[in-house]
């Protein structure tokens, strides 16, 4: 492993300020302990589980009814165990925790439309839906999906969904007939809400052809609530006409008849459902993973306040659209007392500058975004530090993929040298994350900064032992946690849920991600497991090849896969390049020199590959495995789970392949 090269240390006093160091001093005094420094806090959170998570209780000021005296029970079992058992709160309700005249969000348009909403607002609106929702029938446990943007109203419609102790699930509004029927299709909502529309790359796009084709697939439908967004004068057709609510209409009932009222909020299970997330599908059916309401809610304030140092009055804004778990764990913020600031659109629409103007306009404390994101902002140009006025900005988060250490560099160079970069790690399947940032640590290049606090991460080796320092293998967690879905939705007996996560090593989450340990106890990733190359029996993750290809400015982006050739697996890069280049024969050279240099001659692609487009998922990932299965001239599942499915037709069939 290389040596570490610190990109940022926080000083004395920004480390003291940080709420993972009163927190490490309140543990101190309340468990008569000596913990030195964030390492000592981790290592006492992993044994001491049950009075970790009392305390981030306690110290976030977590709403209830009833906490309850047991923290947890049947504690050994994965899965099995129970969390909080005897507690009742509701998810909404501390996210709802202000009914002032201050900022709860601002909101921004692709086409350039700005508003805010106060806590006041906030929750008079959510006070309407909830009633709303009532009377079409959602009682506790009810499924309620949404079609929507990232806006306001989408933000509206799942507080008053939780609210009433029913269930929400969303998907972004870009996907096809087919994607949303795999998906709400398995869940039978009660109640649907869509905007008529939405803008992307300075198009218009509509969204109620699709939702009038959708509804005589959900027969369980008792309303679909449209919100005005395009206001394209489109309508709702067919059977959906039928059950066609406009939103206004909810608000005008509640200022007519309970102005001043407030809500009444379902008092439930720690364990309750609050959200049903979808795998993205690019392998078969989207899985349907239940999240309950207080794990989530826990592990979100740890996160928000602990490893991303969220104080009162911070602006936390994170692109992503509603299809991608950061839209739920960008909304748990209000529990921490953040201004949300969201954004519906294309980040480089009309240039790379959109999201930086927001950042600037809003006084952006805390930056989030994709690591593609940063990728092509360092290969734009872009030099926000030089152009734009970024005196809040403490934070860039960046997740959905490995951060490259060219990465680190740009974002250290050329956006902000006083900043803690955080790039974090985990998923759709915790709703969170197993590694992540700490504000009051030092950021190495190249490295998740730590573990989260009470994620007991290991690395395994294939034979499912932990592996030494800087060795690759597994990411695993071997204790209980509380943000552990409940189970899938539709799986009666668990076999579904038990083999995605604990079929590998017993009694052991395995999540799927090839890492190792740095010396510092941060983590490097190197990609997904099952997308790990193989040649001559050396495993190499597809990141660590990533890292060195993507370094070179004739190249957008890249793909890497392992095709079965000669009895051995052989590395295949695809490579897309910027507009203007082609792959030449130097340019092939030139890559596999650097590679070699870089890396291990085993690392070296046998056949280097141009390409115009790179499938990936809604969410921005790209898809090894459907690469994969193309150019073996397998079937692909799904590929309404693909933002470009069209682009998996570029690797069917090549030449260049079949020698």
């Amino acid at each position: 492993m290389n040596a570490q090269i610190c990109m940022w240390s926080p000083s004395a006093e920004q480390a003291a300020a940080t709420h993972v160091e009163q927190f490490r001093h309140r543990i101190n005094n309340t468990a008569n302990v000596q913990l030195a420094d964030f390492a000592a806090l981790h290592n006492w959170s992993v044994r001491q589980p049950e009075r970790f998570w009392s305390e981030m209780w306690d110290y976030a000021g977590i709403v209830s009814d009833t906490k309850g005296s047991i923290v947890l029970e049947n504690g050994q079992a994965m899965p099995g165990a129970r969390w909080f058992p005897e507690a009742r709160l509701n998810f909404a309700q501390n996210l709802l925790h202000r009914h002032d005249e201050s900022a709860a969000l601002t909101f921004q348009g692709e086409v350039g439309e700005t508003r805010s909403m106060s806590h006041a607002q906030l929750y008079r609106d959510v006070r309407a839906v909830a009633q709303g929702l009532r009377d079409a029938g959602v009682r506790v446990g009810d499924r309620v999906a949404g079609f929507m943007p990232n806006i306001p109203e989408t933000l509206v419609a799942m507080l008053a969904t939780v609210s009433v102790g029913a269930v929400w699930s969303s998907c972004s509004p870009d996907f096809g007939i087919n994607g949303v029927r795999d998906r709400f299709g398995q869940i039978e909502p009660k109640v649907l809400f869509t905007a008529d529309g939405y803008h992307y790359a300075g198009k218009e796009h509509d969204s109620l052809g699709v939702i009038s084709e959708l509804a005589e697939a959900l027969p369980a439908l008792s309303a679909i609530v449209v919100v005005p967004f395009i206001h394209s004068g489109q309508s709702l057709s067919g059977h959906a006409l039928q059950l066609e609510v406009p939103y206004r209409r909810w608000l005008d009932a509640d200022r007519a008849t309970a102005e001043d009222t407030e809500i009444t909020f379902a008092q439930l299970p720690f364990d309750h459902p609050l959200y049903i997330m979808f795998s993205s599908g690019t392998t078969g059916k989207p899985k349907c993973i239940v999240h309950g309401a207080g794990g989530t809610l826990l592990q979100h304030v740890k996160e928000h306040l602990l490893h991303v140092d969220i104080h009162p009055g911070d602006k936390l804004f994170f692109f992503t659209t509603c299809g991608w778990m950061m839209w739920n764990w960008l909304a748990s913020a209000l529990a921490s007392r953040a201004t949300l600031l969201l954004y519906d659109g294309s980040p480089f629409y009309p240039d790379g500058n959109t999201l930086f103007n927001f950042a600037q306009a809003t006084g952006m404390t805390h930056f989030g975004t994709s690591a593609k994101f940063i990728d092509a902002c360092a290969k734009a140009g872009l030099s926000p530090a030089q152009t734009h006025q970024l005196p809040a900005l403490r934070s860039v988060l960046s997740t959905g993929s490995p951060l490259a250490p060219e990465s680190y560099d740009y974002v250290y160079q050329h956006i902000a040298n006083d900043i803690c970069l955080s790039s974090m790690s985990g998923g759709t399947d915790i709703v969170s994350c197993f590694a992540l940032g700490n504000p009051a640590g030092a950021v190495f290049r190249g490295e998740l900064q730590c573990k989260g606090l009470a994620m007991d991460v290991q690395v395994f080796s294939d034979s499912g032992k932990p592996v030494a320092v800087g060795e690759k293998g597994e990411l695993v967690c071997v204790q209980p946690f509380p943000c552990m879905p409940t189970g899938f939705f539709g799986d009666e007996d668990g076999s579904r849920y038990h083999a995605a996560y604990f079929e590998k090593f017993s009694n052991v989450w395995c999540h799927g991600d090839y890492v190792a340990e740095s010396a510092s106890g941060g983590l490097i990733i190197f990609g997904r497991s099952d997308a790990v190359l193989n040649p001559g029996g050396v495993r190499i993750g597809t990141a660590e090849i990533y890292r060195q290809v993507e370094t070179f400015d004739e190249i957008f982006e890249s793909l890497v896969i392992g095709q079965r050739w000669a009895a051995d697996v052989r590395v295949v890069l695809f490579v897309r390049l910027r507009e203007g280049y082609v792959l030449t024969d130097d340019l092939r050279e030139r890559i596999c020199a650097y590679i070699r240099a870089h890396t291990t001659p085993r690392h070296v692609p046998a056949r280097i590959i141009q390409v115009s487009d790179i499938p990936r998922t809604r969410s921005g990932k790209i898809v090894e495995l459907a690469v994969r299965k193309v150019v073996h001239g397998e079937t692909v599942d799904n590929i309404e789970a693909l933002a470009n499915p069209a682009a998996l037709a570029l690797f069917d069939n090549l030449p260049e392949l079949q020698s």
